[in-house]
C-alpha cells in the first residue's frame, strides 16, 4: 500500500526554478539556489528569515565545505565562497561552453570531492556529462553521454552511486569503490514513469525523487518500490533535502521556469518551498574537503 503525504509551503520563494537543497546544520538553515537568476537562497525555520546573494552568473547548484563555506557550480565553472557568499573565487581553470550548456545539479561526495553535472541550454543539445572536482582543483568526467545530468546521492557504507538522467526516465545505481569512489556496473535501479529530477537518501536507504511536471515526490525503498508519494500544488517539482535539528524534515524545491499568465494563476505557489514531516529522518549532507 502506497502512502499518499501532502506537504505545506514554509518559504514564499517564488523563484524561477529553486535546485539544489542542502541542510547547513552549522547554521541551522536550509540552502537552494535559484538556477537562472544565479541567486543563492537560505531559510532559517527557526526564525523565518529569508535571505539570498546574487552569484553573478546562472547557479546550477551549490554544496558546503569542511571549513563551514560554499562550493558552486555557476554556469561554466566551480567557485568557492563564504557562507554567506563573499569572496566569490573561481576553483582552477576549468570550464564548459557556456553558449551551449550549463551546469545543472550537484552535491559533494563521501570522498571530499564535489559532483556536479550539466544540461543543454536547448533541446538539440549536445551530450552531457557529470564531473567531479577533487580538493586539489583536478576536475574528471565521472560520466559522459548524459542527456541531462539530475539527481545524485551515495549510500552510507560508500557502494553504491544513484545518478539521475532526467533524459531517459529512470534512476540508475553504480557499484562505487568504498575507498575511491570509482564508479562501475551501472545499471537502472528504477524506472519512473516522468522526468526524474533531484533526489535524495534517507537513513533507511530509501530513495527520494522529484518527477518534474508531475507534481509528485516519490520515495522507492531499496529494492526500488514504490512505498510513498507526496502530493504537491504545483507541477515543476525539482529537488529534495532533509533538514532540521533531527533531520526529520523533508524539505521540497519547486519552479515556475516557462510559466505563462494562465500557469501563475493556475498555480500561484509554484517555486515556493514545501515540507512535509514522512515519518523517517534523512542523513547529513557530504562536505567538500577543500
Amino acid at each position: 500500500m502506497t502512502r499518499v503525504l501532502d506537504a505545506e509551503i514554509v518559504v514564499p520563494a517564488q523563484c524561477e526554478l529553486a535546485e539544489g537543497p542542502v541542510w547547513d546544520a552549522a547554521r541551522g538553515l536550509l540552502r537552494w539556489v535559484d538556477i537562472i537568476p544565479g541567486q543563492v537562497h537560505a531559510f532559517d525555520p527557526a526564525t523565518g528569515a529569508h535571505t539570498r546573494f546574487d552569484a553573478g552568473d546562472p547557479v546550477g547548484t551549490v554544496g558546503l565545505t569542511r571549513a563551514g563555506g560554499l562550493v558552486l557550480a555557476l554556469v561554466d565553472g566551480f567557485y568557492r565562497a563564504e557562507h554567506d557568499g563573499q569572496g566569490l573565487t573561481r576553483i582552477g581553470e576549468f570550464s564548459i561552453d557556456r553558449t551551449v550548456v550549463r551546469f545543472n545539479d550537484g552535491k559533494p561526495d563521501p570522498w571530499g570531492n564535489f559532483c556536479a553535472g550539466t544540461c543543454a541550454w536547448a533541446a538539440d543539445g549536445p551530450p552531457c556529462a557529470l564531473y567531479r572536482l577533487r580538493p586539489d582543483g583536478a576536475v574528471a568526467e565521472i560520466v559522459g553521454d548524459v542527456g541531462l545530468s539530475n539527481g545524485l546521492d551515495w549510500s552510507d557504507d560508500r557502494t553504491a552511486f544513484y545518478f539521475a538522467d532526467s533524459a531517459v526516465g529512470g534512476v540508475d545505481v553504480f557499484d562505487t569503490d568504498p575507498d575511491t569512489g570509482t564508479l562501475s556496473r551501472r545499471r537502472r535501479f528504477v524506472t519512473v514513469g516522468g522526468v526524474p529530477d533531484g533526489l535524495t537518501l534517507d537513513a533507511e536507504g530509501g530513495l527520494w525523487v522529484a518527477l518534474w511536471g508531475s507534481g509528485e515526490l516519490q520515495r522507492y525503498t531499496p529494492d526500488g518500490q514504490l512505498d510513498t508519494v507526496v502530493r504537491l500544488p504545483v507541477r515543476q517539482v525539482t529537488s529534495a533535502a532533509f533538514g532540521g535539528a533531527d533531520l526529520s524534515t523533508l524539505y521540497i524545491t519547486t519552479a515556475r521556469e516557462n510559466f505563462t499568465p494562465a500557469d501563475l494563476a493556475e498555480q500561484p505557489h509554484a517555486g515556493d518551498i514545501f515540507a512535509c514531516a514522512p515519518g523517517v529522518p534523512g542523513r547529513p549532507p557530504f562536505l567538500f574537503a577543500a
